[in-house]
This record gives structure tokens, C-alpha cells and sequence, in this order.
């Protein structure tokens, strides 16, 4: 369901309390005459010494390896073009604070009036020794090319131009994901592409880059198809331009396999939409209002694959999926750019997350409980907590690997751990729990586990390898459930008590022995090992499992009684204490 933002609501939510989005916190105590003297005149002169005699250790001292810059000369403000530097500040704040909410990046944003890239060039480039990278953000095009391409080939900082990159990486992914459900080869489509900006453009190298072939793809203008023999052609244009007998954006559509709109709302037909090929992909990416309608597009043929912009509908292609963890982990190995290989690493690892069991505060943040991949779900929701661990670390490597980076990462593990901890300090006992049972793996009994919320959590513990699930329950209504919601639970033990009539006397002539003068019948007991919780209880009993986990479809007493029964407790004990969720 769409978001409704009423004018004043938003003003409001800037004038409220501090004006604007943003302020500086400091990171050390200042409470004494001693914390003044360390941090000012006269403790500081002792780092600024350590400093000049070795520049790399500003980022010992200072937050520069923390600390991005974002920029802009407000030229091309998403949805409301040149505004001017004053008025694209609220939009430079706002991105600040998804780098700190989403990376644990600080950032200064910085709006500056100028628009000849030559000195706008100039004032950047003298701000590298503040910074430890810098986000360019919406400078128009034709300009944003050179300025970022100039900046990035003499700063030794990670420079990334957002409006550029950041869609190409996370269309890129969602390409990926969809030309994998249709079944269909990268090299093979065809890709029509409407506008011609620096988004646009960005998208269509990054595809290139991809496996599409450039013979294959026709770039639309507001003149309509881009060709060779175009009159006057800038060099970017140029670099697209066809020698194919197609004109308008209507004769480009025929055929086509993939349609990129990067241009204006409500341009495109159901017609045109109609006269693609089979199992079209549309990513309809103009903001506010994708070039077709959402429902309207998915009301014209069935076979459609389709993303927006948009946050009210499926497949999101939102660039929060991905500046905020390129930089984190360009950052953490000081890399001295964003080259194509960390782009590159950080599609392929956005693809592949979308693949991945969804964990359920995913579901929960969204209202949905059968988000899986397909059609519907091509790329990771921005509030999976999963991103940050997955991209950052991805971009690290490649930057290893390419050889921009300046430190090495060799503990994972441990770079993993720290990159959850940036974004929620409460989680700190979380992960030393979860990291030590990562090295000791104990077999959890699941009682119900013909309930697809107890699966899916079976397969995070299993995927992640902090415990080793046996499910309990009927098979055959167990397995549908995992082909149904798209699980990977291959390997994990399933058991049915109803199927093991010797396991069943077994377990209950136990049972028996233990409560046979407490009011149970030997043939009761054996009854009672049909319920998984008595069954389960008895799995642990007897170390053929270390925990039961259950309670999620029963209430607490018929879930604790079989377990009091079953294993009982401490003769020194006379009271259970309760955990419930």
C-alpha cells in the first residue's frame, strides 16, 4: 500500500526539535578539565604531531576513515531538477542518514555553489584530506561524467557519482535475478533503454559489463532512437548510437527483451508493453511515476517481470541497497577508488541475497510472510539486516583482490561481527552467543515443524551453521512447505513418530519407568510419544539431541508438561523458571 505524505506532515519533520536531520556527536567523554585538555589545547598537539610525520595516521587519530563526504552543487535533484545548492541540502542530509543508519558511516554533506566543473572539480579535490571517501550526488549530466571520472583519477579516496552507479548496481542485480527466472541468456536479449542521462547511461555500461551485447541495444532520447546517422552527437550519445532501421520509441519496443526507463512518467503504452517479446522484464525507473503504471503494466500480459522505483510495490529498485555497504567496505580496507570489480562484487552479492531463506523480521517489516524469490522478489528488501554483511564484505574483497586497497582484512568472521555491531550496539551479546555457537553446532529438536515460520528459522540456523535442525512432523506436509516457500533444508533430518513403532515403545517404556507410579499406564506412555513435544523431550533425554525448541502453535503449559515429564529436573530444584517470547 502506497505511502501517503501530506506537505505538512514533511515539513514538520524537519522543523521539529533541531531543524533539519543531522548533528555532530562527540565520541569521547567531556566531562572533566582533564577530557578538554586531551581533546583540544593541549593533548591535540600529540596526534597532529603523529600525523605530520606520518600522514596515514590521520586514520589512526581522526574519523576520516569513517567519515564520507556528500556532495553536491544541486544541478539535478531527483524529481525536481536544478534547485540550487541551498535547496538540495534536506535531500544531501537525508542521505547522510541512511549511511548512518544502514553502515555506521558519519558524513558531512556539503552543498556547494558552483556549476563549471572545472572549479567545482577543484573545491573537491581540496577537501581529500578531511574525508575518507566522497559521494557525489545529484550533478547533472553531461558535467557528472567528467567531475566524478576526473576526481576518481587523481584522489586517492573511493569517489562513487550515486545517481550513476548506485541504480546500475542494484538494476544490475535485479537483471540478473530476472533473466535467471525467465530463463534467459545475458548475451542473447535485447535491451531497449529510454533517456539518456547519467543514470541511464551508467546502467547501460554496467549491463554491458553484465554480458549484454552492445549490437543488441537501442537508447531513446526525448528526439527518439539514438542512431549513427543523428546530426551532432555528443560523445557520450555516440557511444550508444544504432545503425538499426528503428526511429521511434514504439518501433524500439518491438521485440525487445528488457526495457530500462530512466525518462519520464507515463510515456510508455500497454501497446508498446504488448509488443515485447515473451517474458518481458521492465524496469520502469522514473521517480515519482515509473513510464507505466505498476498495475497497469502487470494488467497487460501475464509473463511480465517488473520493477519500479517505487517503495509501494514489488521489486524496489531502491540505491539504499547499495552505497551505503559499497562504502563501508571500500572504507574498511582504505581502498583509493570504487573501481568496476567492488560495482561488480556488490550486484552479484545483492543478487545472490535475494536467493536466501528471508529471515522473519523481513516478513514482519513488511507484512508479508511468503516473501521469496521470483517474479515478486528479485532483490533484498532495504530493512534486511542481512545487507550489510553481505555487500561490505563482497566490496572488501574485491578491493583486495583488485589491488586499491591499502589495509588487508584476514579474520571474516571477526570483520562480520564488527560490521553488526555498528548497526545496533544492543546486538553485542547477540553475536557473542551466536559466534559461539558457530564453533560447537548442538542438534535442535524443532516440534513444529510443519509450520513454515519454524522452517524457515531451521534453515537460517542450518544455513548459518549455528545449530543442526531435526524436524519433527509429517514428511510429506514438511516438504511441501519447503518447495512452497523456496527453502534449502537439503541434508537436515526429518522424523515422523507416527512412522516408528519400535522407537515409539521405546521412548514410551522409558517414559513408563519414570512416571509409572505417577499416575500413567505403559500404554499411555506409549500414546503420549505421538506428541512431538513428549517425543522431542525424550530425543534430548536421551543425547540424541541437545535442545527442544517448541511453543509457537501450542499454549505454555501442554508445551513445558511433556518436557517436566519426559526430563524433569534437578532433585535440589522445585522451581522452572519460564522463558516465553
Amino acid at each position: 500500500m502506497a505511502i501517503k505524505i501530506r506537505r505538512q506532515d514533511a515539513l514538520n519533520y524537519h522543523t521539529q526539535g533541531s531543524p533539519g536531520k543531522i548533528e555532530v556527536v562527540p565520541t569521547k567523554p567531556l566531562s572533566s578539565q582533564l577530557d578538554l585538555a586531551l581533546a583540544y589545547s593541549p593533548g591535540v598537539a600529540e596526534p597532529c604531531k603523529e600525523i605530520e610525520a606520518d600522514k596515514e595516521n590521520v586514520y589512526k587519530y581522526t574519523s576520516k576513515g569513517n567519515l564520507v563526504a556528500v556532495i553536491s552543487n544541486g544541478t539535478a535533484v531527483l524529481g525536481l531538477g536544478n534547485i540550487g545548492p541551498e535547496a538540495s541540502k534536506p535531500v544531501m542530509e537525508g542521505k547522510g542518514v541512511l549511511f548512518k543508519k544502514f553502515a555506521g558511516i558519519d558524513v558531512f554533506d556539503i552543498e556547494i555553489a558552483e556549476d563549471d566543473p572545472k572549479k567545482l572539480i577543484h573545491i573537491i579535490k581540496s577537501l581529500e584530506p578531511t574525508f575518507g571517501g566522497v559521494n557525489l550526488e545529484d550533478i547533472k549530466a553531461p558535467e557528472c561524467f567528467e567531475i566524478e571520472q576526473t576526481l576518481k583519477r587523481e584522489m586517492k579516496i573511493p569517489i562513487m557519482h550515486d545517481d550513476q552507479h548506485g541504480t546500475a548496481i542494484i538494476s544490475g542485480a535485479a537483471l540478473i535475478n530476472a533473466l535467471e527466472v525467465v530463463g534467459k541468456n545475458i548475451g542473447d536479449i535485447k535491451l531497449l533503454v529510454n533517456g539518456a542521462g547519467a543514470s541511464a547511461v551508467s546502467c547501460t555500461r554496467f549491463y554491458i559489463s553484465l554480458g549484454v551485447n552492445p549490437k543488441n541495444i537501442v537508447m531513446c532520447d526525448r528526439e527518439g532512437v539514438i542512431r549513427k546517422d543523428r546530426e551532432k552527437l555528443d560523445p557520450i550519445k555516440e557511444e550508444f548510437a544504432t545503425d538499426q532501421d528503428l526511429h521511434t520509441l514504439t518501433e524500439a519496443f518491438v521485440g525487445a527483451d528488457v526495457f530500462l526507463g530512466l525518462s519520464s512518467g507515463n510515456i510508455v503504452t500497454p501497446e508498446q508493453i504488448l509488443s515485447m517479446a515473451e517474458n518481458p522484464i521492465v524496469f520502469a525507473l522514473a521517480n515519482p511515476d515509473p513510464e507505466i503504471a505498476y498495475d497497469l503494466a502487470m494488467s497487460t500480459r501475464e509473463d511480465l517481470i517488473m520493477a519500479t522505483g517505487r517503495s509501494d510495490y514489488p521489486n524496489q529498485v531502491n540505491n539504499v541497497l547499495g552505497f551505503p555497504y559499497i562504502f563501508r567496505g571500500a572504507l574498511d580496507v582504505r581502498a583509493t577508488s570504487i573501481n568496476e570489480e567492488m560495482k561488480m562484487a556488490a550486484a552479484k552479492a545483492i543478487a545472490a541475497l535475494a536467493k536466501e531463506t528471508v529471515p522473519d523480521i523481513v516478513n514482519r517489516a513488511y507484512g508479508d510472510n511468503k516473501i521469496t524469490f521470483g517474479k515478486t522478489y528479485l532483490i533484498p528488501k532495504p530493512l534486511d539486516p542481512r545487507l550489510i554483511t553481505t555487500i561490505a564484505p563482497a566490496v572488501a574483497k574485491a578491493a583486495m583482490e583488485s589491488g586499491v586497497a591499502k589495509t588487508v582484512i584476514t579474520d571474516w568472521e571477526a570483520y562480520n561481527l564488527e560490521l553488526q555491531q555498528r548497526i545496533g550496539i544492543d546486538q553485542r551479546l547477540m553475536l557473542r552467543v551466536v559466534s559461539r555457537a558457530k564453533k560447537d553446532p548442538k542438534r535442535v529438536v524443532f516440534a513444529e515443524a510443519d509450520n513454515s515460520k519454524i522452517l524457515k528459522a531451521a534453515q537460517l540456523l542450518w544455513g548459518e551453521k549455528v545449530a543442526v535442525p531435526i524436524l519433527l512432523g509429517n514428511k510429506e506436509k514438511i516438504d511441501q512447505l519447503i518447495e512452497e516457500h523456496n527453502l534449502d533444508l537439503s541434508g537436515v533430518m526429518i522424523i515422523d513418530p507416527y512412522e516408528d513403532e519400535a522407537k515409539l515403545e521405546h521412548f514410551g517404556n522409558i517414559l513408563y519407568e519414570k512416571r509409572k507410579r505417577k499416575g500413567l499406564t505403559q500404554s499411555e506412555c506409549i500414546r503420549l510419544m505421538k506428541d512431538r513435544n513428549y517425543y522431542g523431550a525424550m530425543m534430548v533425554e536421551l543425547g540424541q539431541a541437545d535442545a527442544l525448541i517448541s511453543g509457537l502453535t501450542k499454549d505454555y503449559p501442554k508445551t513445558i508438561l511433556p518436557a517436566l515429564h519426559v526430563i524433569g529436573v534437578r532433585p535440589d530444584v522445585n522451581r522452572v523458571p519460564v522463558c516465553t517470547s
